[in-house]
């Protein structure tokens, strides 16, 4: 699966260069994609709206916790 992910950026908007860290992430994120793709496209097989999906998706990710939040 060939994605083109975006530029990673830091919060001091430097961008991320790293070979093997932004490496990391695209795998990271085709992995994702593919494991949402695959959720959506079984709840549509099993009835559940697509709107609904797709809303249960996003509240999925806002949800996701930061453990390393600089408090």
């Amino acid at each position: 699966m060939s994605n083109e992910w975006p530029k990673w950026v830091r919060d001091d908007g430097s961008v991320v260069s790293c070979t093997e860290k932004v490496k990391v992430m695209a795998e990271n994120f085709d992995e994702l994609k593919q494991i949402a793709q695959d959720a959506l496209e079984d709840g549509l097989l099993m009835e559940v709206s697509e709107e609904q999906m797709r809303k249960a998706l996003h509240e999925l990710v806002d949800a996701l916790v930061n453990p390393y939040n600089k408090i």
